[in-house]
């Protein structure tokens, strides 16, 4: 038993202690953005007419220029070099769901036999990656290689150990996205153009509208060595198998509970990082289930959000090894507890300081806020099915609907207050302004306790799209998911509502009616016609799953079938009216979510089928021929009546292990044949389907009759890390 590779990495992972942190002496504020070129940098090492131009196009959304390459390229390779920096890449977010980055150095001939430090304009602004070895859904032949990366100047270059990391899109020598920054800085301009139109109803002052994000990254921690133990979690980023342990989340004891020093030490030194390269992270806790946890900073301009979004799961990943553990992103990464998610905080701001889904102190502010709170509503109607299909995927669809996680069906929760004055003016026929209630005090019955402020709405865990008091957060995206997937499909959806929204009321304004009287008409429409998205229950009754159809909302579980929503003539009208993508592009990234979906399932397949056939049955008949032995030395040492009586019970082991390893044998053979089966159809949305409707049931069989076989095997002869083990970090 002692021999056995299990105990070995059980017992190391538990001697681990944790690393020490070397705690910069300055404050957070002093070495906040010490490795990225921002605003200070810039006005430090750019001439004055340069930065100017600079500022216009980050805060204006200004056209670079670019005359003024050069120059942006000299201050940041004298910064960079100071920094000790030798290369550079341009830092771009392929659909893979990662990013990608090639590193060039700093070098070029000098003409007399030595090599100079050189970074021109033309290297900043431009380069060219192989656009046909990445997932391009058919855009790109194998043979038309060409594609371009282009610096985005709204997202500041950052250092990573020493090479100067620039972001920038990525898109095929035919124009199209093949990434996901071009599509959502297309989707930022449009819901910002439209939102500022419509805030000129209320504000005669307003010039720009900000999207706002503030992320959650929820996450697991594994010790290392258990990790390298577990085939499966080191090639799909789950546990394929494996009983719940005796104790897991229900106690209620890991969510808010003490942090374990060794996560506290990798937490810090995280944030440490994070800070440096200018990430705001400001929140930290365990997590409902146990070694899960969360890290949340503060809100962001979207874009910029969703890189540091980016960076931060890179990051982890890097420092969590220098601590003895292993990131685990997956969105159920193990049976029976919480999975993870990335909620998005999602919100609207004026440059006049308004924050646009915030109620307002007057009549007329609170018509602004109603009126934006009702157009979202409308985006998330239309749209709920694409909104579903922009956060579905292969891993977050098994932790979509279950325990803390909302359902797969796309609603929005706003709390009695907000329902009950949607409701008043909607049954109302009077144009006439109104107020709302704020933040009320709560008495609480213990003098030394001061009196709470409680807002005026509750929160809905099971609400996918819940409003929040100023924000809505959009609980359904995954905690692999890149953010950028959600917000553009959703900022898209918000501006095409924004402009029939104004289209509408300019329309009654022309025709004679007064400004209030017109949005309220059009307001009035518009609540009657999104009222079916919200919904204020519980989300995982099965009664609102029938609701929901009956509601006309999109209750559609399969991956693949959801994906389609994507190429809806809805869809592609709105992605094109707002100039976000086009229809070759909508085409093409379906594509790869499909190819995406079928690698997924084909790998868990292929990983289950070998652990299956190499790990489970080997030690399950190897403690089958134990008991056996024992059976037959029973007889050998009592009497046959005895020896029948003393071995019942290893008997039926006996038989039930034959039993259970049969049945796995045969789900394996048939989950070869039906991969066999779906890998001959060449249509790779039929593919698809085929493989989430004949492929996974067979893995779900074969996990369960291997995890009854694990209580079964004598533990000292199980060969794969337990759950017991590998959620319970000491």
């Amino acid at each position: 038993m002692a021999n056995n590779l299990r105990f070995q990495v059980v017992e190391e992972a538990f001697k681990k202690r944790a690393v020490e942190v070397k705690t910069p002496k300055e404050r957070p504020s002093e070495y906040f953005g010490k490795y990225v070129f921002n605003k200070q940098k810039m006005h430090k090492y750019l001439r004055a007419d340069i930065y100017d131009k600079m500022i216009d196009v980050m805060d204006n959304g200004a056209r670079l220029d670019r005359s003024i390459a050069d120059a942006v390229a000299d201050g940041m390779k004298q910064w960079a070099l100071e920094m000790g920096v030798t290369h550079y890449t341009h830092w771009f977010q392929p659909l893979t769901e990662g990013t990608a980055e090639k590193h060039d150095a700093f070098v070029e001939h000098d003409g007399k036999g030595g090599m100079i430090e050189k970074f021109s304009g033309k290297l900043l602004v431009q380069q060219e990656p192989d656009a046909s070895s990445f997932p391009n859904g058919g855009i790109r032949n194998t043979f038309e290689a060409r594609g371009y990366s282009a610096w985005d100047p709204t997202s500041p270059v950052f250092i990573i150990d020493d090479t100067l990391c620039i972001p920038t899109i990525f898109i095929a020598y035919t124009g199209e996205a093949l990434d996901y920054k071009a599509p959502l800085l297309r989707a930022l301009h449009a819901v910002g153009k439209a939102a500022k139109d419509v805030c000129q109803y209320f504000y005669d002052d307003v010039q720009k509208v900000q999207v706002n994000l503030g992320w959650e990254q929820e996450y697991f921690l594994v010790d290392e060595g258990l990790y390298s133990a577990r085939p499966d979690l080191m090639l799909t980023g789950r546990t394929l198998m494996g009983h719940e342990s005796a104790k897991n989340q229900q106690m209620d004891d890991h969510y808010f509970g003490t942090i374990p020093d060794r996560v506290q030490a990798f937490m810090k030194d995280l944030e440490i990082q994070a800070l440096e390269l200018a990430i705001p992270v400001k929140t930290r806790h365990n997590e409902v289930a146990p070694n899960q946890f969360e890290l949340a900073p503060i809100f962001e301009e979207c874009n910029l959000a969703v890189d540091h979004n980016m960076l931060l799961m890179s990051l982890m990943k890097k420092v969590a090894r220098n601590h003895g553990f292993r990131v685990l992103l997956h969105e159920k990464p193990f049976d029976g507890i919480n999975g993870s998610g990335k909620h998005n905080n999602w919100s609207l701001s004026a440059d006049n300081g308004v924050l646009l889904h915030a109620p307002g102190k007057t009549p007329e502010e609170n018509l602004r806020f109603v009126t934006f709170i009702v157009e979202t509503l409308m985006a998330v109607h239309k749209h709920n099915g694409l909104l579903k299909a922009s956060i579905m995927s292969a891993t977050n669809a098994h932790r979509l609907g279950g325990n803390e996680a909302p359902p797969a069906i796309i609603s929005s929760f706003l709390g009695t207050q907000l329902t009950e004055l949607l409701d008043h003016i909607e049954q109302s026929d009077k144009n006439e302004l109104f107020n709302l209630k704020g933040k009320q005090g709560m008495e609480i019955d213990i003098p030394q306790i001061p009196d709470l402020i409680v807002d005026n709405t509750d929160r809905n865990r099971t609400s996918p799209f819940a409003f929040t008091g100023n924000r809505f957060e959009f609980r359904a995206p995954g905690s692999t998911a890149n953010c950028a997937s959600a917000m553009i499909a959703l900022n898209a959806a918000m501006a095409e509502a924004l402009e029939s929204f104004k289209e509408r009321v300019d329309t009654l304004i022309a025709k004679g009616e007064s400004k209030v009287s017109a949005i309220l008409d059009v307001l009035r429409e518009d609540i009657k016609t999104c009222k079916p998205i919200r919904f204020d229950g519980n989300g995982y009754s099965e009664e609102w799953v029938k609701e929901a159809a009956r509601r006309g909302l999109d209750v559609e579980k399969s991956c693949p079938v959801i994906f389609e929503h994507y190429l809806d003539e809805s869809s592609v009208k709105m992605f094109e009216s707002t100039k976000v993508m086009n229809r070759k592009e909508l085409e093409a990234r379906n594509e790869v979510k499909w190819e995406m979906y079928v690698k997924t399932v084909q790998i868990e397949a292929r990983v289950l089928g070998d652990l299956a056939m190499n790990h489970i049955i080997p030690v399950a008949t190897h403690y089958q021929s134990q008991l056996i032995k024992n059976v037959q030395g029973m007889k050998d040492v009592f009497s046959t009546e005895k020896a029948e009586r003393l071995s019942i019970r290893n008997m039926k082991l006996i038989e039930e292990i034959a039993e259970r390893t049969e049945k796995i044998e045969q789900f394996v053979e048939e989950l070869t044949e039906a991969r066999k089966v779906a890998n001959r159809i060449e249509n790779i949305h039929e593919r698809a389907i085929v493989y989430h409707d004949t492929v996974e049931p067979h893995m779900d069989a074969i996990r369960y009759e291997a995890d009854k076989l694990e209580l079964i095997v004598e533990d000292g002869l199980w060969t794969l890390p337990k759950y017991r083990e590998l959620l319970f970090i000491r």
